[in-house]
């Protein structure tokens, strides 16, 4: 059965960067039209069960929980604007391998606040960056619209290892539900307010539009996360983190097979550098020293994705 979740986990997330590339180049849809209802829709559904069972939840939330959630939220929003938008500019391949980098920008991030890491987390960071200059090489010699995807999509990375961090903080006393309901919805009025200033309208799209919003958020948001959130109580969260890096290779052939992408081979070896490399970093945090003895907001981590 754990086989069947990861299966099904792995499908969904990796279909999250076709999905909306596809989305955005066939319908009148907007980048944080998508952003906006897949974390509204998403917070309704997370908020439902919570709302039924234990409305008293939400009235229990402290200002230190309120706090980090609003920083998750804004990380969150920005987040979904760059990965978005770095599918309008890069090709899915090289957008999700690079926001897939949250992991290592974790442990960067980590570096900084004095944590010490093993040297195989070093090693991993060392081999995923030298995807990234791959990478962002060849679509330098395509066109400066792929090069600035490359770096949005790495903006991306970096706001969700925030979020990730962020997360970590408001959790300690809160439920997954009232947490992601909170987050969620506060990240869709944050985004709103993006859409209102940018003129990037939310409403007035076609069937085709609210069709693949619908699918964005069903496939990614609610199917893939919500699985691999139900093998976290079955399988050790290192496999299960393992498990999710599938999600680069996973989005490329999609991409390829739906989407008619194809990328030079310089490109394919900088997404298996990435690859290897958080592979490596996820396995050196998971084992690593750094973590042991202390409170699970400093603990190393590797959450689950954003996409």
């Amino acid at each position: 059965m754990n086989l069947f979740f990861a299966a099904l986990g792995v499908l969904g997330v990796a279909s999250s960067g076709p999905l909306i590339a596809a989305t955005l180049g066939a319908t009148t849809v907007t980048a944080l039209a998508i952003a906006f209802w897949r974390n509204a829709i998403a917070a309704a559904v997370m908020a439902t069960p919570t709302l039924i069972r234990e409305p008293r939840q939400f009235g229990r939330i402290g200002r230190y929980e309120f706090r980090w959630s609003l920083v998750a939220a804004v990380a969150l929003a920005l987040h979904f604007a760059c990965f978005i938008t770095s599918l309008q500019l890069t090709s899915v391949a090289a957008a999700t391998a690079l926001v897939c980098l949250q992991s290592a920008w974790i442990a960067i991030i980590q570096l900084f606040r004095g944590v010490r890491h093993r040297w195989q987390v070093l090693v991993g960071l060392g081999i995923s960056f030298g995807g990234v200059v791959a990478i962002t090489g060849f679509d330098m010699g395509t066109s400066a619209d792929a090069l600035l995807g490359d770096l949005l999509a790495m903006a991306g990375g970096l706001l969700a290892g925030i979020y990730t961090l962020a997360g970590g903080r408001a959790r300690q006393s809160m439920t997954t539900g009232t947490y992601t309901a909170l987050c969620y919805g506060m990240c869709a009025v944050l985004v709103a307010v993006l859409a209102v200033f940018t003129n990037q309208p939310l409403t007035g799209f076609d069937a085709g539009g609210w069709l693949g919003i619908l699918a964005i958020t069903v496939c990614a948001q609610l199917v893939g996360h919500t699985a691999f959130n139900h093998l976290l109580a079955t399988m050790s969260p290192l496999l299960v983190s393992m498990v999710i890096l599938l999600e680069i290779p996973g989005a490329a052939l999609l991409a390829a097979v739906f989407l008619n992408e194809t990328l030079p081979a310089g490109t394919y070896a900088g997404l298996a550098l990435i690859l290897v490399g958080l592979a490596v970093v996820v396995a050196g945090q998971r084992n690593g020293k750094a973590g042991r003895g202390k409170p699970p907001e400093e603990r190393p981590l590797a959450e689950l994705g954003a996409d």
